[in-house]
């Protein structure tokens, strides 16, 4: 069965000071059960997010980026050595902000992606389509095509590292957020694809999570659709009440009887 996860990316905010207080604020309130839990901290404060999490069952930290090669003359760059020498689990890959101002393109991002896999690092990765291409209406394609030209070149045992998270790029950090029947339809089709490409035992593990304005008012509500699988959470990971509402919410669902509705139909 696949995982719920809540996975916080903190991009380029928080000090050390004020991210191990925000750290040790969720450890306090939060009981998460089964839900893994995941802090996307700067490179400055990473170690220190790992180290305050040892010994938490189900929290995890994550680097929020890491080169696409093993070492080398990559002046302020973190290398997936650097992340595996502090423990770090986790990897995300791929998130909008990086394609757009960086422009890390799918050769990039399938070449730090295979290199973190093996290196037994876990990787969140982010697909998603512009408001144009919402407006389209070839956003199912164009998400699909993200994934095929990536993740979809991974074998099936490289596959099972892989956590897909789908961020409308419209709807971060803009305050609009897709419907919770939005999302379903772009996760039902993510899966589909998986499962078209992948077969049906990694579709149904796989865990996809929505990204985009998700805030306590809303989560719950997006986490109850049958092909969400949790958040990675921009914003409302920054304050220590919204993430462990977040997380609650993520709790509840992940009890409930979750049944896989193929309501929509996508011609990928």
């Amino acid at each position: 069965m696949r995982k719920f996860v809540v996975a916080g990316n903190w991009k380029m905010n928080t000090t050390a000071k004020s991210g191990k207080k925000l750290v040790k604020e969720v450890l306090k309130k939060a009981k998460p059960g089964k839900v893994k839990v995941v802090f996307g901290a700067p490179a400055t404060h990473l170690q220190q997010t790992q180290a305050l999490l040892k010994g938490h069952k189900g929290f995890f930290a994550a680097a929020q980026n890491v080169h696409h090669e093993q070492s080398g003359a990559y002046t302020g760059e973190i290398s997936v050595d650097m992340v595996k020498d502090i423990d770090v689990k986790y990897v995300i890959i791929g998130h909008s902000e990086r394609r757009q101002y960086q422009k890390e393109n799918n050769t990039v991002l399938l070449a730090k992606t295979k290199l973190s896999i093996d290196n037994k690092r876990k990787v969140i990765f982010c697909c998603g389509e512009s408001l144009s291409i919402r407006e389209k209406g070839t956003h199912f394609q164009y998400v699909v095509r993200q994934l095929t030209a990536t993740i979809f070149k991974l074998s099936p045992k490289e596959f099972k590292q892989i956590v897909i998270a789908y961020e409308p790029i419209w709807a971060i950090g803009t305050g609009k957020t897709a419907s919770p029947e939005q999302a379903q339809d772009m996760h039902f089709a993510i899966r589909a694809a998986v499962r078209k490409k992948m077969g049906d035992k990694l579709a149904d593990n796989v865990s996809i999570l929505y990204g985009g304005s998700v805030k306590p008012a809303n989560a719950l509500e997006i986490f109850k659709q049958p092909d969400v699988d949790g958040g990675l959470i921009g914003g409302a990971s920054l304050k220590a009440e919204d993430f462990v509402a977040i997380i609650q919410a993520a709790k509840k669902q992940s009890k409930a009887d979750r049944i896989n509705v193929a309501h929509f139909t996508a011609n990928l």
